[in-house]
């Protein structure tokens, strides 16, 4: 199933998603290893996940979390939300990660963790396939 998005930072990645149905704030919801240490997403890791999420919340050193994140190595391949805000689409762009936000609804109620996904953040849509 294909979703027109709108590209925030492009890139292309393919990947697991994993999927908060409340909003992230990479300062205080994910420690410096990439793992959620509180909420629905708790214990989990988004090393190497497509990360979805409605929008961020929170500071300004969000953006670079998810820079110190990717530094690291334990970032996301790519970030989806419904609505991007300027600290989550800084922190993307900083840290080269693509994002795109404005999928299509049927994407976020059809999306769940474990699906694999396809983002193309520079024809401007995201993809839900079986391997």
């Amino acid at each position: 199933m294909r979703f027109n998005c709108r590209v925030i930072n492009p890139g292309l990645a393919r990947g697991e998603a994993l999927v908060s149905r409340s909003p992230v704030s990479f300062l205080g919801d994910i420690n410096d290893e990439g793992i959620f240490t509180v909420g629905e997403l708790k214990g989990f890791c988004v090393a190497g996940k497509i990360l979805i999420f409605p929008f961020g919340r929170g500071s300004t050193v969000g953006s670079y979390v998810l820079l110190k994140l990717k530094k690291r190595g334990v970032a996301p391949l790519a970030i989806i939300n419904k609505e991007s805000e300027p600290i989550i689409a800084i922190g993307a762009i900083i840290a080269d990660i693509p994002l795109v936000d404005s999928v299509e609804e049927e994407f976020f109620s059809t999306v769940k963790s474990g699906d694999n996904v396809y983002v193309n953040a520079v024809e401007g849509y995201v993809e839900l396939y079986k391997p």
